[in-house]
């Protein structure tokens, strides 16, 4: 029989870290949009050591734009929820009472929440296709479902520029404090491009309105790293354990956790340099850093990784050959670099691979590998295209692309068909159906997915040689053994 559900601190039997605040005493001043797991072993955890260290009224109210499972578990506990750290050393549990409520699925409640006087503060992670911006002219995308639903609408928005237009309108009409946006997306210079992104929603609405958001709305940017993956049966049953009570909103993550954030907050912020938050003048090396690193591999080891018939990342770095190419990928990485102070790269290169390696984090290669064709642009072909200029290696970014090409077919080498989960699912489907599967034509035609490759890729003879070449290697003997042939080569 299930212990009681959580619903307050007191509730508490196990040995699960408290709050060091009393939630009740403390009012909400953050509205972040995307509540879902990473969020909360992320920035709703530094807010909880922020209130815990400096008081004040930042409490979250945490919107799912689409879902109602988040609202459902955490708002019968009243916000509350355990954050587990499984680490090489062990398991650590600490019960987060930062987020004070979930709106669910409601445009209408959200966009009254974020007009709240008291809201100084929105966050975002809505991951990189919830935002309705074409990253090429930084302009929203008039083709995404919520832009055009919300240019058509616009005093009832469901979308993420929409919502942010309206409430802006509404609070300088109202005389309210701006509110400062702040990205905790996986996007380069994501404050600069959601300024553009709304700014340039605004203009088709009402110019003045966007000439004021573009003079008087701060956009900071923001690097977030912290793997956090999906909650399972046994991050419930753990959560019980360290709690007394039955938590239907746990989540899990690694040990390491690093938020590096532009300083601009006009209407101030919470002290979160007690979770252990940095404050710089300029985010963009720390970020480029992260994305041509960190999730470069990421993306690469995914893909190969699933294929090779992978379901963690764990598992993916105890095969020899594919652990040997995300090693051969962080040093490709490292010479498109520019050196960063304070930070050694080839010792952050060694921290990747040791948390990779963490036996304790069960992260699916296959969630990963989501979201393709909105992740690769800047993890790997923007490093791509710096290699290629500087003529330095490009067959790392090259394989990573031909892996994510195979995983574009939509079926392992033992006949398992799957899902790709891309926004452009349809139309990569549509594309590879039209022509016969050999490497250049599956390597042509996703080479002219409008909006996607850059240029200087698609017209190098050089890079679309070394693609095709990996990518007819998996389809005519197999992806494991092409993985064994590829690690030998670096």
């Amino acid at each position: 029989m299930s212990a009681p559900r959580l619903s307050g601190v007191a509730d508490i039997t196990g040995p699960v870290s408290l709050p060091g605040y009393e939630p009740s005493q403390h009012g909400v001043g953050i509205v972040h949009l995307g509540i879902g797991a990473f969020h909360r072993a992320h920035q709703a955890l530094m807010t909880d050591a922020a209130i815990a260290a400096d008081g004040g009224d930042w409490r979250i109210v945490g919107v799912s734009l689409r879902s109602t499972e988040i609202a459902e578990a955490l708002n019968p506990q009243n916000g509350l929820y355990t954050l587990i750290e499984r680490g090489e050393e062990g398991t650590t549990a600490r019960l987060v009472a930062s987020v004070s409520r979930v709106i669910a699925a409601d445009p209408a409640a959200t966009l009254e929440a974020l007009c709240d006087a008291a809201i100084r503060i929105v966050t975002l992670t809505v991951t990189e296709k919830g935002y309705g911006i074409d990253r090429l002219t930084r302009l929203p995308d008039l083709a995404h479902p919520a832009v055009a639903a919300d240019l058509a609408n616009p005093e009832t928005p469901v979308g993420v520029l929409g919502l942010l237009t309206a409430a802006i309108a509404r609070r300088r009409a109202e005389g309210a404090m701006p509110f400062t946006v702040l990205s905790c997306d996986n996007l380069p210079e994501n404050g600069a491009l959601l300024r553009d992104g709304v700014v340039g929603f605004a203009r088709r609405i009402d110019a003045g309105l966007a000439d004021w958001i573009a003079a008087n709305i701060a956009f900071p940017s923001s690097m977030v790293d912290r793997i956090t993956p999906a909650s399972t049966a046994e991050t419930i049953a753990e959560a019980e354990r360290q709690t007394g009570r039955q938590d239907l909103a746990a989540v899990e993550s690694e040990p390491f956790i690093q938020w590096v954030v532009e300083d601009h907050f006009p209407s101030g912020r919470p002290l979160w340099e007690a979770g252990g938050a940095i404050f710089v003048d300029d985010v963009v090396p720390y970020e480029r850093m992260k994305l041509t690193m960190l999730n470069g591999s990421h993306s690469m080891l995914a893909y190969s990784g699933f294929l090779a018939g992978h379901r963690y990342v764990r598992d993916v770095m105890a095969d020899p050959a594919i652990s040997a190419l995300v090693q051969r990928h962080l040093t490709a990485a490292i010479s498109v670099l520019p050196p960063l102070p304070n930070i050694d790269l080839v010792h952050y290169a060694a921290a990747l691979l040791a948390r990779f390696r963490n036996p304790a984090i069960a992260h699916e290669t296959f969630q990963i590998a989501m979201d393709g064709t909105q992740k690769l642009p800047q993890r790997i072909f923007q490093p791509a295209v710096l290699a290629l200029q500087a003529d330095r290696d490009i067959r790392p970014f090259a394989f990573a692309t031909a892996m994510w090409m195979r995983y574009c077919l939509g079926e392992t080498d033992t006949g398992v068909t799957y899902a790709l989960r891309d926004p452009r699912e349809a139309e990569i489907r549509s594309v590879l159906t039209a022509g016969s599967r050999t490497a250049s034509t599956i390597s042509d035609a996703l080479h002219r997915l409008p909006r996607f490759f850059p240029p200087e890729l698609v017209a190098s003879s050089k890079w679309r040689r070394i693609v095709e070449t990996i990518l007819e290697s998996t389809l005519k003997k197999s992806v494991v053994d092409s993985l064994v042939l590829e690690a030998a080569l670096r």
